[in-house]
């Protein structure tokens, strides 16, 4: 009969009322734009492209591919030499960028699934987060954690996309590749397109903000903002005695 009271007081007991708190509401906004991070940088593919056109042949675009995680220079491409006896030369783009992106599409998952697993806990476990001091103290440090990784991995993201527009820019491919530079022969083809990554740049500083604002009112569960118990008046006790 104890083991069964034990399980009904400890068991799953779904409320959705934490969801109209700050502590669940920004929990669910931290979940949508942890996906909406790592979504659109993992499984990105562009391609930038340049225009050349050799003496006495028709002019062709000659387009260069690049793709998540951003190893560029692991994508050769076929580029004209001009060059009657030797027509044709492997190019790549420079560049790895690799561990950057992996970095941040790395935080933004481990992001989800804790996400994913405070929520259950809020949701189905609300009695026994509240009731326990444990619970909301490791709460605020991993939330708190998450912040700072935002910080860090959102940066790191934001200098290497940097680079990365800079590698693929048609204007400088155009300047660095030897046929365009002597023959003078190329042209500006496709840009890029570059407004996916610049959206997770801007989802990763968003998620800064939610898991930064959220230690506030994790905080407000713990111990340490609970008001202390007034003291005793000794004189008042006295005077009853």
């Amino acid at each position: 009969m104890a083991g069964v009271v034990q399980t009904m007081t400890t068991g799953f007991r779904l409320d959705l009322g934490p969801l109209k708190e700050p502590l669940g509401f920004i929990r669910v906004l931290e979940w949508v734009f942890s996906i909406f991070a790592f979504a659109t940088t993992g499984g990105y593919s562009g391609s930038t492209s340049v225009k050349v056109k050799c003496d006495g042949q028709l002019e062709d675009t000659f387009p260069a591919h690049f793709q998540y995680p951003f190893r560029l220079a692991s994508s050769p491409f076929n580029f004209p030499t001009c060059n009657q006896t030797n027509p044709n030369q492997f190019l790549v783009l420079s560049g790895d960028f690799s561990s950057s992106a992996e970095f941040f599409v790395c935080v933004g998952v481990f992001a989800f699934i804790y996400c994913t697993v405070t929520l259950v806990l809020y949701l189905g476990y609300q009695h026994l987060y509240r009731d326990s001091t444990r619970g909301p103290i490791v709460d605020l440090f991993v939330t708190g954690a998450f912040a700072f990784l935002w910080l860090v991995s959102s940066s790191a993201w934001g200098k290497a996309l940097t680079d990365i527009k800079f590698a693929t820019n048609p204007d400088h491919l155009v300047n660095v590749i030897d046929t365009c530079k002597t023959l003078k022969v190329c042209e500006v083809g496709q840009w890029p397109a570059m407004g996916r990554l610049n959206a997770s740049v801007i989802f990763g500083f968003l998620n800064l903000i939610l898991w930064g604002g959220n230690c506030w009112f994790i905080y407000k569960e713990t111990p340490f903002h609970k008001p202390t118990s007034p003291p005793v008046n000794v004189e008042e006790g006295a005077g009853h005695s």
